[in-house]
């Protein structure tokens, strides 16, 4: 299917649902979601934004800016994922519990507005990887219009350039949460270590960036092309000694660089399903 027929598919569907309310994180996928929502669907689409400790405040900052660049009626709403029962001690299936708490808040909010259905994210690439919380997508009937028109997130990246958003090239993103090895306690103080870490290197002008929270140990993934960066002493001892007054005793460079879903390569694809069914 040519894109153009995909983004006319998206179109269609989406006015054939008359009105929805989209998770919206201020990434890539639901930014241009919510820009073509708002044009088919008016103030019938409304986008919510979920805050918790999981979720960084450059990324709620940016999601307001867009929401409001866009014109779409923008709610912010609190979910606090550790305050979820199972969701701290960090199990395989922990964003099935995130995406269930977070969808069920969008249907009351949904509700109140008199909009039918919530829309999601998830573009036909998300099928790739291990995620749960596609499951709680599922079972609380989340309609995911970008997957059923089989945008790809190439795809979405080119039209969104089209279309002129800013979020056309920015990096992928998922929550904090995906920092830390499952079984291993997320707290809130680990995360602000997350976040103050990764914000230290994105303001040392890196683009693609994870610090992944291995107890004492950082380990950084940044792009591939990005790793040689990391080649130069006073960059390496100006890096360790921030993470280290961070509170992090370690400090490393993963020599494989970022990639979707580092955290899954422990996960056999026994485990995966078992989790998932």
């Amino acid at each position: 299917m040519l894109l153009q027929e995909k983004y006319q598919l998206l179109k269609d569907n989406m006015k054939q649902r008359g009105s929805a309310a989209i998770a919206f994180s201020g990434g890539v996928d639901s930014t241009f979601l919510v820009k073509v929502a708002h044009e088919v669907l008016g103030d019938k689409c409304i986008a919510v934004t979920t805050t918790s400790s999981t979720y960084p405040e450059r990324e709620l900052k940016e999601a307001i800016a867009y929401a409001k660049d866009l014109g779409v009626k923008h709610l912010i709403i609190s979910s606090e994922e550790l305050d979820i029962e199972g969701f701290a001690s960090n199990p395989t299936n922990r964003c099935y519990y995130c995406k269930k708490e977070l969808f069920t808040k969008i249907f009351e909010v949904a509700k109140e507005h008199g909009v039918e259905y919530v829309f999601d994210g998830s573009n036909s690439d998300d099928t790739g990887d291990y995620r749960p919380g596609m499951q709680a997508a599922r079972e609380l009937s989340v309609i995911s219009p970008l997957k059923e028109a089989q945008l790809t997130k190439a795809d979405i990246r080119e039209l969104s350039k089209e279309l002129g958003l800013p979020t056309w090239n920015k990096p992928a993103f998922a929550c904090l949460s995906s920092r830390f090895p499952y079984g291993n306690q997320i707290t809130i103080p680990k995360l602000k270590m997350v976040e103050e870490a990764e914000q230290f290197l994105l303001d040392m002008g890196l683009r693609q960036v994870r610090v992944r929270h291995h107890g004492e140990i950082a380990r950084i993934e940044v792009s591939p092309e990005e790793r040689a960066y990391f080649f130069d002493i006073n960059v390496m001892d100006k890096i360790g000694e921030k993470l280290k007054k961070i509170g992090f005793t370690y400090v490393t460079l993963d020599i494989n660089g970022y990639r979707t879903g580092s955290m899954n390569e422990v996960l056999t694809e026994e485990e995966k399903e078992l989790k998932l069914s």
